[in-house]
């Protein structure tokens, strides 16, 4: 488990880090995210099972020097139809055990 949860430009509510922070490999989860395309915006949700959090390097940044990568904390889960997912978290990301 990665024992910090920050975000390269943004806070994270102490509340939902410390949730991360407690999640276990096998725990059902739902993920809702927003999505936005220009002015629109609307919620998108998944559901599966807790594989692990880590943090992924993003872009152009990894071929720069390390002081300069971005990364971002991931949650990995498998969905109910068996596909392996991973989702980026931003500070409008909801995970919640279910």
């Amino acid at each position: 488990m990665t024992p910090n949860i920050v975000l390269p430009t943004r806070r994270l509510d102490p509340a939902f880090v410390d949730l991360l922070k407690g999640l276990t490999p096998g725990e059902r989860i739902k993920i809702t995210q927003t999505v936005r395309v220009g002015g629109r915006t609307w919620p998108a949700e998944a559901a599966g099972v807790f594989r692990g959090l880590s943090y992924l390097s993003t872009g152009v940044t990894v071929d720069r020097v390390p002081e300069d990568d971005v990364i971002v904390p991931t949650v990995h889960f498998t969905k109910d139809s068996g596909e392996l997912a991973s989702i980026s978290i931003d500070e409008n990301t909801k995970v919640v055990k279910i």
